[in-house]
């Protein structure tokens, strides 16, 4: 999976897409519910830095296949929507069977 770009950009979402899951459904209710602030802290740093990772996949991903801006756009809004990431992966794992 890692040896190409697409298996890489398709790795990092996959995490990045956890990591937002975990921030949204657990580490937000655990601040605001329970008040216990640590879990977003520790859980948003994690996802701060796989968002990173993602924005820099999605580049060498455009470049290395020449993905159109629409592409791209479809790429950054899938990292922002709950599950987006999920839905890309799939889409992705096609076009790297092909």
């Amino acid at each position: 999976m890692l040896r190409t770009v697409i298996g890489r950009m398709r790795f990092i979402a996959i995490y990045e897409g956890w990591s937002y899951l975990i921030l949204l459904f657990i580490a937000m209710p655990l601040k605001y519910i329970f008040d216990w602030p640590h879990a977003v802290s520790v859980v948003g740093a994690l996802h701060g830095l796989l968002f990173v990772l993602y924005l820099f996949a999605l580049a060498h991903v455009t470049f290395k296949h020449r993905w159109t801006l629409l592409q791209v756009i479809a790429g950054f809004v899938a990292s922002l929507i709950p599950f987006g990431t999920f839905v890309l992966d799939a889409k992705l794992l096609r076009h790297q069977s092909h």
